[in-house]
């Protein structure tokens, strides 16, 4: 399994329905929780997932080449 930095750039939504869901919740409860530490590494990976959940796109799924999303 390789990583492709070209293919991770290419912008395509790659995170299913659930997984973006289970994002968003994670992301919401690291960022209040990193308010009361005063946690910056846990503020930034809260950020991250919300912004993953609520683009629907993950770059390192891009470079791998992976998607949760259902195809049909």
């Amino acid at each position: 399994m390789s990583f492709d930095f070209k293919r991770m750039l290419k912008f395509e939504i790659n995170v299913g329905t659930k997984e973006k869901q289970i994002r968003l919740y994670a992301g919401c409860a690291a960022l209040f929780i990193s308010l009361f530490l005063a946690s910056v590494p846990l503020l930034l990976i809260g950020l991250i997932l919300v912004a993953t959940g609520y683009t629907a796109w993950c770059p390192v799924y891009s470079g791998l080449d992976k998607s949760t999303v259902k195809s049909e």
